[in-house]
This record gives structure tokens, C-alpha cells and sequence, in this order.
């Protein structure tokens, strides 16, 4: 005897339907551990869970006894067990929003589940745990599933009369869909958001009374069937008329759900909303998949086939990538789309857009100069951690806030909105001619961020030094001590890990672009701007043209105040609170830096030059910069390549290009033509 035969021996022994509730699901449970027992064979060939169930159903038609008492625990788990609550909740959350979904995956995730239970849905998560489960369903062939649907058939028929036919729990999982669906499209964020031309044929309201006639009209042609041991009804017309209205009605629901995603990409996002409409287009889908279930000439393969998709969804449900996945997708377009526009503003491509980014990034080094001055007077007044990074990310927020407001800038700031603005132009790839507009871009971008570091570091660092000059002339001493300019020798040399702080200042700054393009979604999603210009209490203190006027500032500069005030928080705190948590990690910003190396040379003097620990400082400047740039830009260029959908293959394309312009004109990186 077979190892295979000797553990379905005992395995059908152990089938006992008088067994509590708990030992009989354990037992479903470790039958399909059987069926699936063993290495899946090799492509093509039948799987070994098929073949596995072939034997099983050989041994339970030649076997009289065991096969009752098999039939006995199935005809049980018919009668106690929820069916319809597979079909119309499995995959969906009761609290209808995205983070009690998150929840709910969490609990899967980390949390046993318990076979005591009348809920078939929670028994699923138990029963098929593979990830292969459902390619092997899929796999069963027409003859075995007939003996299949036999047997099950014997145990459905097992049951006491008015329990209803195999289609009774799908009819009733239809009725709750139905009745789910028009609750969610009922409830004002929804309703409010979608088309009023595709809801003027009320097709929400209708769906009840549509459902239950079809429902009514199933079971009375299904029962005259049955009784009669036909396999399948004769469908009626009118049935046949009543299913296709309601189908015809379920597109125009989803058709109507739809719209909602064209008005969120208009007035801002919500996550809650993103993930309320998909749980109603999957109920949608759903309800479909039930009705050809129900009326299929041929239902076995259908079902099978659902059985399957509520499988694959089982393995989804425990994936928290697979839930936010959508949501970031389309936030991730959002903040994009956001930054695109103004990330525009950063790129140059012609010598008078280049020459005026080089005068605003002068104007932005100059208010850096001050800026550093300001963080040294912060640190030498030995304030308690938290508040020292308090008053440090003050001073960056407020100086990063004026260069914005005088339309200067800052270099580091530039990639992560200059990103999205170039992956606005890979909406069609499908020619050569697109890609050479992206790597003209890419040319453009690499010569403004230059320009941007130019025009910075050539003001703040003779800024700084006049400022140290100055100071020794009037007062006698620098604004600097030498011990300051020591340490700061000491602090930002090469040698140490000035590296790693660079490449995570460049986190913080794509960190502030989300802020912004988040605060900026918010804003537009709440109707802001229409609120500061048209509300009565705003209007009465301002007047109209200048509630009018705020509104539209308001409106063109949310994104910049949040990312400015963001950014000058995120330097000065998250280092402080970090530290807190015994993790000494610092940030490594371009032009602050250059600003206190300068510092450090005034209060020193000449005599610095000849010391190998300035020259260190110099060199991390140069590699702190290109952190600062390139894990920001890249960081960001990945959100909006997610946003836009680019393939592998496109971005192999893409990279290919560049380093042919590389090659062929370097130029064109460095200087407009």
C-alpha cells in the first residue's frame, strides 16, 4: 500500500459527521492539505492535486461506507454552514473605507483563524493557503468535476427539504450585493461625485426591485425543475429578459461609478473615496460572475471558475502591496500632475531662461548666507535637543519660505518637482520622436540643476566670507568661534559619514515635495481657493476683489508654502528626533554646507588652505550635491514613472537614449545651445 493510499485511509476514517463543529472543518481542511500534498509536477502535465482527487473519488464510489459518511459531514456543512457570505462579502470590508481594510489584512496577516465558525468566508482563508490553489482548480477537467459536482450533489440532496437548490446561496448573495451597491452609491461622498447625466435614468434605484424579480423568477422555474430531477431548468423568456435589464442596469451603475474617478482627478483625491468606488465596481463584478453562475447552461465550470477567482482574491486579501498599490498609483499621478505644472518653472532651455535661473539661484545662495549665520546662533545657545531642532528647522522653513516668495531658489529643491514635469512627457512612447523629447528634457533638467548649484554656491560662500570680513573689521572677532569652525572642519569632511547624510537629505527633500503635493491636493479637494473668495465671513473683513485676490495667491502658492515650510521642518527636527531613538543620523545640505565651510575660512584665515581637513570638506561638498540631487530626483522620477504606467522595457528604451546623448553632444548637459 501506498504512502498516498495509507493517508487517505486514515484520512476518510477520521470523517465523522457527529463530530463537534470545529473537528469536522479541521478535517475539510487537512483534505485539501492531501489533495495538495506532494510537488506540483511538471508544466503541462496534470497537476498532482487533480490527480490526487481523481483518487480520492475512485476510492469513496468503490467504498459504499465511507463515501455516506463523507456525504453525511458535506450535507452537515451545507446546513450549518453561511454560504451566501462567501459569495457577497468575501473580499470586502465591513467598515467600507481603505484603513479598516488595512486592518483587516493585518489581522490575516499576523493573526491565527479559527475553524469554529459558521462564516464560510473566514473557513476559505483557512482552507486554501497556496498560492498555486487555484491554478490547479482551474485545471480540473470536465469528467472529474462532473463525479465532483455528483458527490456534492448527493450531500446537497442530503439535506432536509426547504433548504432550497445549489443556486439558493448565490441568489441570496445577489440580493445583499445588490442592496451593498446601491447603499455605497447612495452615500454623499459618492453620489455627489458622480455624473448627473449618467445617473438621469436612476439606475441605483432600480437595482432592488430588479434583483428580487429576477431572483423570484429564478426560483420559480428552478423548483418545478427539481422537482421533476431535471438537472437544469428551461429558462423562460421573461427570466432570460429580466437577467439581461439587470445586467444592462449593472453597467450603467459601473458606468456611473466610473465618473467619480474623472471628478476626483479634477478636485483632488481621496483615498477613501478611491477605495469605496472599488469596492462597489467589485461588487458590480461580482454580481455579474453570479449571474452567469445562475442561469449558465452548464454551471459546473462556471462555478469552478468563480471558486477560483475567490482564491486568487484570498491570497490578494493578505497582501498589503496589492491594497495600496491602486491608491498610491493614483495619488502617485496626482502629486505628479501637480508638480508638473510648477516644476516647469525649474527647467530651462534656452540661454535667457538659463541666464535667469542662474539670477535666481544667486538670490537664494544670498539668503542662504544669513541662513547660516542664524543656525549658528540656534547652536550656540545650547538649547535642549528637540527645541535646537525646532529652532533649526524654523530658521531653514523661514529662509527657504522667502526665497520662495521672492521667486529665487534653491538648487536642492528643483528635482523633486522637475520629475514630475518630465515624465508628463512619456504619455506615448510608441516613437522614437517622444523618447528624444524625454532626453531633451533630461538635458535640460541636468543643465538647470547646475545652474542652480552655480548661481547658490557662487553667492552664499563670498556672502558669508564679507560677512566674516565685516565682523572682523567692525568688532574685532568673526560671528564664528574657532571651536564652531573646527567642528564644522570635522563635521562635513569626506572621511566621514557625510555620504550617507547627504543621500538621506536628499530623502527629506523628495520627502517635502509629497507634503506639497499632498497639502496641495487637500486644499484644491476641499475647495479651498472657492471658500477664501466666496465666504461671506471672508468676504465682510476683506472685501470681494481682495478675498478674490488671496485666493488666487492662495491657490498658485499652497504647493510652495508646503514644500518650503516642510522641507526647513524636516531638516531641523528629523535629525533630533532620531537621535532621540539612538540613531545618529544628521543632514547634509549643498549650500548650508558651502555656507559653514565658508564661515569656518573666515574665522580661520588663509592658513586653512594648506590643511588637507578643508580640502576633505570640499570634496564632500561635491559628492554632498550630487546626493542631494540625484537620490531626490530619483526618488521622485520613480513616483511619476509609477504614475504614468512606464514599462521595464520603456525605461530600457529610455536609458539607452541618454547615454547616446551622453555620447554623442556632452555639451548640451552643461550650456544651452
Amino acid at each position: 500500500m501506498s504512502v498516498a493510499t495509507w493517508d487517505l485511509t486514515a484520512l476518510i476514517n477520521a470523517a465523522d459527521p457527529k463530530a463537534p463543529r470545529p473537528a469536522r472543518h479541521t478535517w475539510l481542511v487537512r483534505l485539501l492539505e492531501w489533495l495538495r500534498h506532494g510537488e506540483p509536477g511538471n508544466p503541462g502535465e496534470t497537476p498532482r492535486a487533480v490527480l490526487r482527487l481523481r483518487h480520492l473519488l475512485n476510492v469513496l464510489e468503490r467504498h459504499p461506507e465511507p463515501r455516506e459518511r463523507v456525504v453525511a459531514l458535506l450535507a452537515r456543512f451545507w446546513r450549518e454552514t453561511d454560504l451566501p457570505t462567501l459569495f457577497a462579502d468575501f473580499g470586502f470590508t465591513a467598515r467600507r473605507d481603505l484603513w479598516g481594510e488595512l486592518g483587516e489584512r493585518l489581522r490575516l496577516r499576523l493573526l491565527p483563524v479559527s475553524p469554529d465558525t459558521d462564516d464560510l468566508s473566514a473557513l476559505f482563508e483557512l482552507m486554501f493557503t497556496h498560492d498555486d490553489d487555484a491554478q490547479w482548480l482551474r485545471a480540473v477537467d470536465d469528467e472529474t468535476l462532473a463525479r465532483l459536482a455528483a458527490l456534492l450533489s448527493q450531500a446537497r440532496e442530503a439535506v432536509p427539504a426547504g433548504s432550497g437548490s445549489w443556486r439558493a446561496p448565490l441568489l441570496q448573495a445577489m440580493t445583499w450585493l445588490v442592496s451593498a451597491v446601491r447603499a455605497s452609491a447612495f452615500a454623499a461622498p459618492m453620489r455627489q461625485r458622480m455624473s448627473p447625466d449618467l445617473l438621469a435614468g436612476q439606475p441605483f434605484e432600480q437595482l432592488v426591485r430588479v434583483g428580487e424579480d429576477l431572483a423570484e423568477g429564478i426560483v420559480a422555474a428552478d423548483e418545478p425543475a427539481r422537482a421533476n430531477g431535471a438537472p437544469d431548468p428551461n429558462w423562460p423568456q421573461q427570466t432570460l429578459q429580466q437577467a439581461a435589464y439587470l445586467r444592462a442596469l449593472l453597467q450603467r451603475c459601473a458606468a456611473a461609478a466610473a465618473s467619480i474617478t474623472s471628478h476626483l482627478e479634477e478636485s483632488g483625491v481621496s483615498v477613501h473615496i478611491v477605495f469605496e468606488l472599488e469596492q462597489v465596481q467589485a461588487r458590480i463584478g461580482r454580481i455579474e460572475a453570479l449571474l452567469d453562475a445562475l442561469l449558465a447552461p452548464a454551471p459546473q465550470r462556471v462555478l469552478l471558475n468563480l471558486v477560483c477567482d475567490l482564491v486568487d482574491l484570498s491570497r490578494q486579501r493578505r497582501s498589503l502591496r496589492a491594497l495600496l498599490a491602486r491608491q498610491y498609483s493614483l495619488l502617485a499621478r496626482k502629486v505628479a500632475e501637480r508638480h508638473a505644472e510648477s516644476g516647469e518653472h525649474y527647467i530651462t532651455r534656452t540661454r535667457e531662461e538659463y541666464r535667469s535661473m542662474l539670477r535666481a539661484a544667486a538670490g537664494g545662495g544670498a539668503v542662504i548666507a544669513f541662513t547660516t549665520f542664524a543656525k549658528f546662533f540656534i547652536v550656540g545657545l545650547g538649547l535642549a535637543p528637540f527645541w535646537a531642532g525646532f529652532g533649526a528647522g524654523m530658521n531653514y522653513a523661514l529662509s527657504f519660505l522667502l526665497i520662495h516668495l521672492l521667486h529665487w531658489t534653491v538648487a536642492t529643491k528643483q528635482p523633486a518637482v522637475t520629475a514630475p514635469a518630465m515624465a508628463d512627457k512619456l504619455a506615448n512612447l510608441g516613437d522614437d520622436a517622444s523618447v528624444q523629447g524625454f532626453v531633451d528634457e533630461v538635458a535640460n533638467l541636468v543643465r538647470s540643476q547646475i545652474a542652480g548649484i552655480v548661481g547658490n554656491l557662487a553667492v552664499v560662500a563670498p556672502v558669508v566670507l564679507a560677512i566674516q570680513l565685516l565682523a572682523w573689521w567692525s568688532v574685532g572677532a568673526p560671528l564664528v568661534s574657532e571651536k564652531e569652525a573646527r567642528y564644522v572642519l570635522h563635521s562635513i569632511t569626506l572621511l566621514g559619514p557625510t555620504a550617507l547624510f547627504a543621500a538621506f537629505t536628499g530623502v527629506l527633500l523628495f520627502s517635502s515635495s509629497l507634503v506639497a503635493g499632498w497639502v496641495e491636493n487637500w486644499f484644491v479637494y476641499h475647495r479651498l481657493d472657492s471658500a477664501i473668495a466666496h465666504h461671506p465671513g471672508i468676504v465682510a473683513r476683506l472685501g470681494a476683489s481682495r478675498a478674490a485676490g488671496w485666493s488666487r495667491w492662495w491657490r498658485q502658492n499652497i504647493s510652495g508654502v508646503a514644500a518650503n515650510v516642510s522641507l526647513g521642518l524636516l531638516l531641523g527636527l528629523v535629525p533630533a528626533v532620531l537621535a532621540f531613538m539612538g540613531l545618529p543620523i544628521d543632514v547634509r545640505h549643498v549650500t548650508l554646507s558651502t555656507g559653514q565651510l565658508a564661515a569656518a575660512a573666515g574665522t580661520l584665515g588663509l592658513a586653512v588652505l594648506s590643511e588637507p581637513a578643508f580640502w576633505w570638506c570640499v570634496a564632500a561638498l561635491l559628492v554632498t550635491g550630487t546626493l542631494n540631487l540625484g537620490v531626490s530626483f530619483w526618488l521622485a522620477l520613480r513616483v511619476a514613472l509609477r504614475s504614468r504606467g512606464i514599462t521595464v522595457d520603456d525605461r530600457a528604451r529610455l536609458h539607452r537614449a541618454i547615454r547616446q546623448r551622453l555620447w554623442q553632444r556632452p555639451r548640451s548637459f552643461l550650456l544651452p545651445d
